[in-house]
């Protein structure tokens, strides 16, 4: 079983929800955080007043997956997220070792 963590713009939200659907993804968690990479934020004018954005708004989505699935979903996020520009994003994948269904006390690829 895989994480699939993806940080991407918040407009690409819906682009991203839609075509991960599409593929059959039943379950997505997003939390909206903020950060920077290369572009190490940017200045913005308010009020006659220059000043630092040092952290820009983005989301995480968390997708977990059996595995099966996981080139199809990276390579689905990675098309519907992309505008070509600095700050598209990034995407982890990392190992799950246990997952358990509150409702039912499933374990496994059974509570995904």
């Amino acid at each position: 079983m895989k994480l699939v963590t993806a940080i991407i713009k918040p407009f690409k939200l819906d682009d991203v929800r839609s075509a991960l659907s599409e593929i059959g993804v039943q379950g997505v968690t997003v939390t909206e955080v903020k950060g920077f990479g290369r572009q190490r934020g940017h200045t913005e004018l308010y009020r006659g007043a220059e000043y630092v954005v040092d952290f820009l708004p983005k989301l995480k989505l968390e997708i977990a997956t059996a595995g099966e699935q996981l080139d199809q979903i990276v390579d689905t996020i990675i098309s519907a997220a992309s505008t070509g520009k600095i700050g598209d994003g990034k995407i982890f994948v990392s190992e799950l070792e246990q997952v358990v269904r509150i409702r039912t006390g499933e374990t496994g690829e059974e509570a995904i």
